[in-house]
């Protein structure tokens, strides 16, 4: 079944729209210009029904990207959880992948132009983001030759559409290369993450991830696991990271709301640790997707309940 031609109904601008005519016009500002913030969310089926995960955090960032990007969302926090919950129930899924997009609309044009702003809310069924298999065996990756953009010039802290022209010529080099996915460098030469993914280096059982300056996103996954980490006593270090440490690591994975955790098996050919998933990822692994079969305590109330 193609994105276009699907059954359902969208959230778009306080109004439950039918999925084929959730539409927008060709001269939308957006379209154009890249001036658009969204998340990327995930529901799954839990012992206790459908659970959002983390909805109000992502939607509190999708807030505060539009705020450095000066988009006015028309609706408040609670509306759009609501509308979240509304698109899940409508649409009789019980695990979904949710993307809440606020974008500049059609108006005004030019780079400056003042425009509508339009809300959109989406959900569908999406599995393993990187491929089926692929959270237990891990995908080899490699290091792109494109860098991540240098600080003040596109704000790496905001979720916004524009920034994933650089997550895209990322991913569709490493695709093309024929790996699984791409690691990006800051412009300092160190370490930023992945195409769309945050990233985690284990050496002697601590965690290594590279900070916020380093051009990236501030993943709530990747708070999430530091959290849980934390929990089960594991230590985690934020540092800036030489790519060479790419190689020399005992386990490196990504970490996403669409990737959740993909361990990374090899690196530009060589192979991290003894090129299996390592217990550290493992242990990961099984604390955060704990959360939605109850082996885990939510004790954060990170669960979300229709």
């Amino acid at each position: 079944m193609s994105m276009a031609d699907r059954d359902g109904v969208i959230w778009y601008d306080g109004e439950l729209v039918q999925w084929r005519d959730a539409t927008t016009h060709v001269l939308t500002h957006t379209l154009h210009y890249g001036m658009g913030v969204f998340e990327g969310v995930r529901a799954y089926n839990t012992p206790d029904g459908t659970a959002i995960f983390r909805l109000a955090d992502h939607n509190r960032r999708l807030y505060a990207s539009a705020k450095i990007h000066e988009i006015d969302i028309p609706y408040d926090l609670d509306t759009l959880n609501e509308a979240t919950r509304e698109v899940l129930r409508r649409n009789r899924l019980d695990s979904a992948y949710i993307r809440p997009v606020a974008f500049r609309g059609l108006g005004g044009f030019g780079l400056s132009a003042e425009t509508p702003v339009d809300v959109a809310i989406g959900a569908w069924p999406w599995g393993a983001y990187l491929g089926e298999g692929v959270l237990e065996t891990g995908i080899d990756a490699c290091v792109s030759s494109w860098q991540r953009f240098a600080p003040n010039t596109i704000p790496a802290g905001a979720k916004a559409g524009g920034n994933y022209l650089s997550g895209q010529l990322v991913a569709r080099e490493a695709r093309r290369l024929g790996f699984g996915e791409g690691i990006a460098l800051a412009s300092t030469g160190l370490l930023s993450e992945g195409a769309g993914e945050n990233l985690f280096l284990v050496f002697d059982g601590v965690l290594h991830t590279p900070p916020v300056s380093a051009a990236l996103l501030n993943g709530i996954t990747r708070h999430t696991l530091i959290t849980l980490a934390r929990d089960a006593g594991l230590e985690t270090v934020e540092r800036d990271l030489p790519r060479e440490y790419l190689y020399l690591c005992d386990e490196l994975f990504m970490c996403g709301t669409a990737a959740e955790i993909t361990p990374i098996r090899s690196v530009d050919g060589r192979a991290v640790g003894d090129g299996r998933v390592g217990p550290v990822t493992r242990q990961l692994q099984g604390l955060y997707f704990g959360l939605f079969d109850g082996s885990t305590p939510d004790r954060y109330g990170w669960l979300d309940r229709l």
